[in-house]
């Protein structure tokens, strides 16, 4: 992820600059702020703002008027309260504002979170730089034949190959083509929210993303998942890094009663229970489909 001087600049004059504040902060958060943290090839994530600590969380679940007498223990004990009986209110009390930059294609699955404030470069008003999203060798993989919107094997050798010459040539012959299609050299062109059209899902963009800490939790259960696309996968990864400064007793509860929990359906529930009697549990006797049996038995064996 090349940063161009402007940016480097950019970024060490707002954490060279320092502000008085009555507010709450959070030394994890204030320690992320503006920094840029490399995903993927060309892409970053970076806080420019955020609100709120563990203490916010706490205090809106108490409605107090501030910290008080209470110990940190009993901040963790509430928060993992909160966290185990699925209150989110005290969690929507904590906010933060990325600054991303990433491919169109994982852009267009991180909108259908749509608990969140989005501003997005606009390619009407600018021009996207040529810069694209070819996957790593190890990241180029065949399609998965139990799983429709999953990948299988490695691609390797001549076929691996073929497949990064091709998008590589793509990507460039598209981006070749608008420019040439852009206003240039006193020509008029064409406008560059069309010419935008002919451009890959591949190509970066950028935006402003707002969220609160519930839907942010939410996003990163989802996405930050073994199961979910690598490419947003990381991202999310790098989120929780963040996150995990910034509010630790909130995303250390988060990390166990969602991210490292495993929900049952009351079919499987049962199922289990009936396993740990000493019974033989079959697929046909657990009421259970094929598909959620499967899951079950890779889950408990």
């Amino acid at each position: 992820m090349p940063l161009t001087p402007e940016q480097l600049a950019e970024i060490a004059e707002a954490r060279g600059e320092t502000r008085p504040t009555l507010r709450a902060t959070s030394p994890g958060m204030e320690a992320q702020l503006y920094i840029a943290h490399p995903v993927l090839d060309h892409g970053l994530v970076r806080v420019i703002d955020y609100m709120g600590d563990d203490a916010a969380i706490t205090q809106a679940a108490r409605v107090s008027y501030g910290r008080g007498t209470r110990a940190v223990s009993d901040d963790e004990g509430l928060i993992r309260y909160l966290m185990r009986h699925w209150h989110s209110t005290p969690f929507e009390m904590c906010e933060v504002k990325f600054h991303v930059k990433l491919p169109v294609f994982v852009a267009r699955q991180w909108i259908r979170h749509r608990t969140a404030s989005v501003n997005e470069y606009s390619a009407r008003y600018s021009i996207l730089d040529r810069e694209f999203y070819i996957p790593a060798p190890d990241q180029l993989a065949a399609q998965s034949t139990v799983n429709n919107q999953g990948r299988g094997a490695v691609l390797e050798g001549a076929e691996a190959a073929r497949v990064l010459d091709l998008l590589r040539e793509d990507a460039m012959r598209s981006y070749d083509h608008y420019e040439a299609m852009l206003a240039q050299d006193g020509q008029q062109g064409l406008a560059r929210e069309l010419a935008r059209m002919n451009l890959p899902a591949s190509i970066y963009t950028q935006w402003y993303w707002k969220c609160d800490l519930h839907n942010l939790f939410h996003f990163l259960r989802l996405r930050a998942d073994a199961h979910a696309q690598y490419e947003i996968r990381v991202y999310a990864d790098t989120i929780c890094r963040i996150v995990r400064d910034w509010v630790p007793l909130a995303y250390a509860a988060f990390a166990d009663y969602r991210l490292g929990a495993v929900q049952l359906s009351a079919r499987g529930a049962e199922a289990l229970k009936r396993r740990l009697a000493g019974e033989v549990v079959t697929q046909e006797s657990s009421g259970m489909s094929k598909g959620e049996w499967r899951e079950f038995v890779a889950e408990w064996g």
